[in-house]
């Protein structure tokens, strides 16, 4: 039998990515096609995600689809590898935000996992420190960071506060979001009773911070920071930020699409041997 101890330090094997949302600030790159098939460096944001994922031995993808729904499944199929993909589709996903896309996915998850979204590149090798659940990735602030950050406090440096809007500050002692999470079963289902009062009150636009917050503030949730080296990871929901994180990355890009040619290469030869 499982203790309570044993299930929360158990290494989540199952990813959740949140790729519902229409990207219109990386338009017309996500005119007719998902944020999450950007390329960047010629690599797409979803591949870099998947052999990640692979590396750190994940099994499960879950994926909440909504905008160009179509090219990601399309693309997945082809894709994924030894990686069981499940979809959860958004049907309202022009008018609500990540609450709503987190909220759709309590029934399918109920085991611990990786939740992040789907316009961040990262240096694989961070993740290691997100192999346990109860985690949040979170990075000094750079001048091109904006958005929630969080506050450390206590003897164990838990996260004390989650800052959105006027609470984030620019200074040493707030850390930016990196948009990872990790949560053991027992955490994901409170936040998901959490959830529920949320989506009943029709607070559907919210971002999920807002129920983090909220529940870091009254002790429901406890989550540990890992610190990401700020010039290792980039969120890109502009065409600028694309172009600051293709600079970032050139080597590994470049690495990677030579693999993925390789890949489709190999692919296409074994399809005209059948």
């Amino acid at each position: 039998m499982h203790t309570l101890s044993d299930t929360r330090e158990q290494r989540p094997t199952t990813a959740l990515l949140l790729a519902a949302g229409m990207g219109s600030r990386l338009a017309p790159l996500t005119d007719s096609t998902a944020k999450c098939l950007v390329d960047v460096s010629g690599v797409s944001i979803l591949e870099r995600l998947l052999r990640t994922l692979g590396e750190a031995g994940f099994t499960r993808l879950v994926v909440v689809i909504g905008h160009e729904s179509d090219s990601i499944q399309d693309y997945l199929g082809d894709h994924s590898g030894d990686i069981e993909i499940s979809y959860v589709t958004s049907k309202s996903y022009r008018t609500t935000n990540n609450i709503y896309s987190l909220w759709l996915a309590r029934k399918t998850i109920d085991e611990p996992f990786l939740l992040i979204e789907s316009d961040l590149v990262f240096d694989g090798a961070l993740l290691e420190g997100m192999l346990k659940p109860d985690r949040v990735a979170v990075s000094r602030q750079l001048p091109w960071m904006n958005g929630t950050t969080v506050t450390f406090g206590g003897k164990q440096g838990d996260v004390s506060a989650f800052c959105l809007g006027e609470m984030s500050r620019p200074d040493a002692t707030h850390y930016k979001t990196v948009n990872i999470y990790s949560f053991s079963r027992e955490t994901w289902r409170v936040i998901s009773e959490r959830l529920d009062t949320y989506v009943a009150a029709k607070r559907t636009g919210d971002y999920y911070e807002s129920v983090f917050a909220e529940m870091i503030a009254d002790g429901s949730i406890t989550l540990k920071p890992v610190l990401f080296d700020a010039d290792a990871w980039y969120e890109i929901d502009t065409l600028e930020d694309l172009a600051a994180a293709e600079e970032m990355f050139p080597r590994y890009s470049q690495e990677l699409k030579r693999e993925a040619a390789s890949a489709e290469a190999n692919r296409a030869a074994e399809g005209a041997a059948g």
